[in-house]
């Protein structure tokens, strides 16, 4: 099945991984992992260590922030908004700092106490940016 409309944001890893931001098949739109970033890099990275490992996770409110604004915007380009999201999977560093950030941002983010959203958390011990705390991949269903 083609896709219907695909979308990339333009960022130098779309081009070298070799990958979109969004597919749309039917009313079904499927977002990557998407993240704390604008067209120079990650936004609100974590400090991390001589070895690439992260220090504090203070920032992982302000990385999701700036996470739900990237796919309300990118969902905007297909005509949804974050009430057509259906499922969303976290991927984070550390499961403490995002219990913590993640009710408050999540509740903002989707303007309801009760987000309608099924949702899957949990630690990986990577992502693909240094200094990057949280990763979100989205499947939105528009009305038919």
């Amino acid at each position: 099945m083609a896709a219907e409309q695909v979308e990339s944001w333009g960022v130098p890893w779309e081009q070298e991984f070799g990958y979109v931001q969004a597919v749309r098949h039917g009313n079904t739109i499927h977002l990557a992992g998407q993240f704390s970033h604008d067209s120079s890099g990650l936004v609100a990275p974590a400090p991390v260590d001589e070895h690439g490992r992260v220090t504090d996770f203070g920032n992982m409110a302000e990385q999701m922030r700036r996470t739900y604004a990237n796919t309300t915007e990118l969902l905007a380009r297909f005509g949804a908004t974050l009430d057509d999201v259906v499922k969303e999977v976290v991927y984070v560093l550390d499961m403490d700092s995002a219990f913590a950030a993640s009710g408050p941002v999540r509740k903002a983010a989707f303007g309801t106490e009760t987000p309608q959203v099924a949702t899957t958390i949990l630690v990986t011990p990577r992502l693909a940016q240094p200094g990057q705390l949280v990763e979100i991949s989205f499947t939105a269903q528009l009305a038919a």
